[in-house]
């Protein structure tokens, strides 16, 4: 079982910048596929970014060129740095890992984009 927590979320306002972080518990945190999704109120959760246990990355389209994936294997974490944010960014992001059919998903983290 892999725990992660998902840190950094809060209210900020249009234009502004935010970076989510996740913490995942697990030995092979290297060998996880890590991604974010998110979900606004009365939508379906999509897929925000995902890197690759090769560090392959692959943005959701609204992400792409405003949005940034990185992760560290040294501390276990999946980050997500966003910029340019606006009011359609609201919603709760969630970290997911996955491995070998085996998918984890963290409680989510809230971000609201005042305009």
């Amino acid at each position: 079982q892999v725990q992660l927590v998902e840190s950094g979320g809060r209210s900020v306002q249009a234009g502004e910048s935010l970076e989510l972080s996740c913490a995942a518990s697990t030995h092979i945190f290297s060998a996880y596929d890590m991604a974010w999704y998110r979900q606004a109120p009365g939508k379906q959760r999509e897929l925000v970014a995902v890197i690759g246990s090769n560090h392959r990355t692959s943005y959701g389209e609204f992400a792409r060129g405003r949005f940034h994936i990185w992760r560290d294997n040294g501390k276990n974490t999946a980050n997500l740095q966003m910029s340019s944010l606006a009011s359609e960014d609201t919603g709760v992001y969630y970290c997911n890992a996955k491995l070998r059919g085996q998918t984890y998903w963290g409680q989510g983290t809230q971000v609201t984009v005042s305009s």
